[in-house]
Order: structure tokens, then sequence, then C-alpha cells
């Protein structure tokens, strides 16, 4: 658990570093998902980052936890503003102090484990690596949100590459969360990192292929970016309509990002 939580550390202080030092009313602009302002994405990552916490530390108490949070709920979207609601009644500078002492405590708990550990969460239980892999990807998700409102350009790194697998991995659930049969025909995947190693899934032997930049596969499998707003290049049915739907996390299908809402990165 030591690299994926060493990794998970890394993102956690880079989005840190992004809204620390910020003005505090900037903490109410308006972030490009879904109606959140800075405040609530921080709220959220905090939020989740207690609950992995709890997961991994208590299995009773989160049992508890997801029963007290779901308690009356309409539909699974009734969850977002009583996760949102603590972080949403504290100024910043509580919130950050708050999210630091929960991540910190959950990066603790995740260490006592070993990696093949099955950790309960609100679906399916997950084992602690992918766990830890799925903290990742939100914090960087949600962090992507905040550099886009604040007109911050992050510099990518090798840890999307533990996005870009869950992007992967996640091929099957992108059809069926829309509720379309799952293709039997294998897509390779093709992504130039940061560091200039070219990573691959998939036969090599295949016809659908998606090649391009990690950053931009990335923004697309977490639903941040319209694959037209990239340069990401798709050979084959399949890997098209993969690519039209790709969605990284669990849950119903999230919307995205309208063609032209983004301009191409520089690469």
């Amino acid at each position: 658990m030591e690299a994926i939580c060493n990794d998970l550390a890394a993102e956690h202080e880079a989005l840190d570093a992004i809204v620390a030092d910020i003005e505090e009313e900037r903490w109410s602009e308006i972030t490009p998902f879904s109606g959140w302002s800075i405040q609530d994405e921080i709220s959220h990552v905090a939020y989740f980052d207690y609950a992995g916490r709890l997961a991994a530390a208590d299995s009773d108490a989160f049992a508890k936890h997801v029963e007290e949070l779901t308690k009356d709920i309409q539909s699974p979207s009734d969850i977002h503003p009583r996760a949102l609601k603590k972080g949403r009644d504290m100024r910043p500078p509580q919130l950050l102090e708050w999210w630091r002492e929960e991540r910190k405590a959950m990066l603790a708990e995740f260490e006592k484990h070993d990696p093949k550990d099955r950790l309960p969460w609100y679906g399916p239980s997950m084992s602690a690596r992918s766990f830890a892999t799925a903290r990742l990807m939100e914090t960087w998700a949600h962090g992507l949100d905040v550099a886009d409102t604040l007109g911050v350009r992050r510099e990518p790194t090798d840890r999307l590459k533990h996005i870009a697998h869950l992007g992967v991995v996640t091929f099957g659930w992108s059809f069926t969360t829309n509720g379309m049969d799952v293709p039997t025909q294998p897509v390779r995947v093709e992504l130039n990192s940061p560091s200039g190693d070219i990573w691959t899934w998939g036969p090599e032997e295949t016809e659908d292929v998606v090649r391009g930049n990690a950053e931009e596969f990335c923004m697309t499998v977490v639903r941040r970016r319209h694959v037209d707003d990239t340069h990401l290049e798709m050979t084959g049915d399949v890997a098209v309509q993969w690519m039209s739907i790709a969605q990284a996390f669990a849950g119903p299908p999230e919307k995205r990002p309208e063609t032209g809402s983004f301009p191409k990165l520089d690469i």
C-alpha cells in the first residue's frame, strides 16, 4: 500500500497547494461541475476522505454511517447535499484544516491494510488498493474543476496512470451504467505519459484502439472533457462509442461538458 498511499498523499498536496492561499471570497466561485462552488468541491473530497477513513478503520461504524446518510433519501443524488453540508457550514480555513486531518487519518488507516483486503463502500466492497486509487481519481477530478475555475494549469504527473487504469478497467461499466450491452470486441489503449513512456492496455491485434495523451484520456474518463475537445484518436466503432460514454467512477451516467466547453490542451 505504500506506493499508492504516497501517490494519493501527493495528489492531496497538489490540490491543497492550489486552494490554500486563494482569497476567501474565491471559494464561492462556481466550478464547471454541477453548479458546485470551490468550497463544495473541497467539502466533497473532505467528506469522502472522512468516509474512507471510517471504512478502512471500522466496518460496523461505516455501515451505521451509510444508514444515517441514506435515510429517507428519494434518489442517490439526494446524498450530495447531505455530504456537502458540513463543509458548507465551515469557513474555508476550517474546511482546509478538517480536510487535512481526515485525509491524513484515512492514509494512516489504508497503510494498515494489505492491498487485497476488502473494504466496504456505498456500493460493492473494494480492495484496499482499488479504494485508495479511487480516492486519488476523485481528488484529481475535483481538483481539475477547481483548477479550471481558477485558471490554473496543473503540471501532469505519472500519477495519472492510476486514473488511466481505472478508465480502462471500467470499460464494461461505462456501457452498463448507460443501459447498453457491453461489446465483446476488445479495445487497446496507448497513451503518452507525462514522463515520456507509453502506457498500454489491451491486445495488440485488436482493430479498435484509443491513442493519445494520458492527461486528456483521464479528463475524458472522469467526464471533465468532451472527447472532441481532446487530441485523442479513436480507431474502430467500439473505441469511438466507448470514448463518448466512458466513466471511470460509480453511479448513474454523469453529464459531460458540451463540445467546445474547453480549449484543447497545447501538447
